[in-house]
């Protein structure tokens, strides 16, 4: 009874922007409740530092208080995942700077690395976009269970055992599928005149 009750107390995402929207203190509370636990996960994937990650949770909803409004998300969970994302990296950067620093990011970063490349220079940047386009247009093209896999290694940089459980299904069939995508989406770039 009491677990229906705390389902029932959990507002839904327009509710709680429409709390950012009136400038009501309570949306943070509401997006803690709601996102808390998820928001710290993304930000432990990067950092593994549970004192970085309090902190990053903070700086998370400050910019989404500072960001709702004029801002109202469409999807209000990718919303302020980009936002914690962005921050624990931010984050992550600055603590990389002082010592090094394990995290999920950098091994992830590290398969994919071979397939995706940007040296950060004017000539590549219109090979950035064109390289965004294809990679947008290849996980449109497959199976959402293969596009929550893709985004989950490579954008939230989730190890890939707890892939594996949330999908269901073998570690060993999520390195199979990463490996076949990579290799996929490495043709396509090929064949789009985009070098890797």
């Amino acid at each position: 009874m009491a677990n229906e009750k705390q389902r029932a107390a959990i507002l839904n995402d327009s509710e709680i922007i429409d709390l950012y929207w009136q400038r009501d203190e309570s949306a943070i509370g509401e997006t803690d409740k709601k996102y808390g636990r998820y928001l710290y996960t993304v930000a432990y994937n990067i950092l593994h530092e549970r004192l970085d990650c309090e902190e990053c949770l903070n700086d998370t909803y400050l910019g989404t208080w500072n960001t709702i409004p004029p801002t109202r998300p469409n999807a209000f969970q990718v919303f302020i995942s980009k936002i914690m994302r962005n921050v624990a990296i931010d984050k992550y950067r600055h603590r990389r700077g002082e010592r090094q620093v394990p995290s999920e990011m950098i091994v992830s970063l590290d398969e994919i690395g071979d397939t995706l490349t940007y040296d950060g220079s004017l000539e590549e940047s219109e090979s950035l976009r064109r390289t965004v386009a294809v990679l947008n247009d290849y996980l449109e093209s497959v199976e959402a269970q293969k596009q929550l896999i893709f985004v989950c290694r490579y954008y939230y940089f989730d190890k890939v055992d707890e892939i594996a459980h949330m999908m269901g299904i073998s570690t060993r069939t999520v390195f199979r599928i990463l490996a076949d995508m990579r290799e996929e989406l490495r043709e396509r770039l090929q064949k789009e005149g985009i070098s890797v």
